[in-house]
Order: structure tokens, then sequence, then C-alpha cells
């Protein structure tokens, strides 16, 4: 046998008489409430004054903070990225590539489309380090070296 069950216009019957019963002892309710809370219930439904700005300093807008031209350099991050980064501030200005572990050795990988980096760097950058991409790290030519010659390519300090 099969029921077929509806959705019919309106609230539901027991929907109605739980509405009706918690109105109906609504001042029970808040009394239990506000026992539990410690009167906080109560105090929360009140209507709170609104402050004023009476001995307020509001300060709004003003001048713009000032730009510093950013000063790059290259870094090779903990987790292997070669970015470029501005010295003032701290910010990642370019992803230039990935030193990566293939077969034991770590190897510069350069951001390009054709390594598979989905923001690649400029035609320019990437021509101007053609020759690193995929470059060995060894125990003397290791994350600085690398950095200061990526640096040297680039024209950065």
């Amino acid at each position: 046998m099969v029921e077929i069950i509806s959705k019919r216009d309106g609230p539901r019957r027991e929907d109605m008489q739980v509405k009706r019963l918690i109105e109906q002892n609504r001042s029970t309710i808040v009394r239990l409430a506000d026992q539990i809370s410690g009167g906080g219930y109560s105090a929360s439904k009140k209507p709170r004054q609104q402050p004023k700005a009476e001995g307020l300093i509001i300060h709004v807008g003003g001048s713009a903070a000032t730009v510093t031209e950013a000063k790059p350099s290259i870094r090779v991050t903990m987790n292997g990225r070669v970015i470029s980064k501005d010295q003032n501030t701290g910010r990642q200005l370019h992803h230039i590539g990935d030193v990566r572990d293939r077969n034991g050795e770590q190897i510069f990988v350069l951001a390009t489309k054709q390594n598979g980096f989905f923001s690649p760097v400029d035609e320019t950058v990437a021509e101007a380090l053609a020759e690193l991409d995929g470059a060995h790290l060894t125990a003397t030519y290791g994350e600085e070296q690398l950095a200061a010659d990526i640096g040297a390519k680039l024209g950065i300090d």
C-alpha cells in the first residue's frame, strides 16, 4: 500500500497547537528564562540607548597613506616558492617559480605555461630567466645563490 502525502497550504495543525501552547504559557517561559539566566533574558529584550557622540573624536577619511616606491628583492620561501617581494612592506610582488624535488634532486622550475603554472611570469621575465629553468641546486649552488642569480638577471639588487 502506498500513501501519498501532498503539501497543503497554510501551517500544519501541530504547528498551530504548539504556537498556541507557547503563547498561553509565555509568562511562565519568560520567568523560567530569567531564573536560569539571572535576569539576563529580560534585560536583553529591553531597548538600548544609542551611544552619543559627545566627547568622542570621530575621524572621517583624511589624507591617503603615503605611497613609497616598491623595493623588490628575490627570496626563496620555506615551502620552495621563488618570489619577488617588496622590502618596505614584505608583500609578495610576483611569483617567479618553485624549487621542486625531482628524483631526490632540488630543481628550479620557472613559472611558465609549459611547466604547468596557472599564472605564468611575463614573457620578458621568462626570456631573461630561461637559462635558469631546470637549474639543479647543490651544496655549492644553493637557494641564496639562485636568488642572487635571478635578481642579477632581472636587475634587482
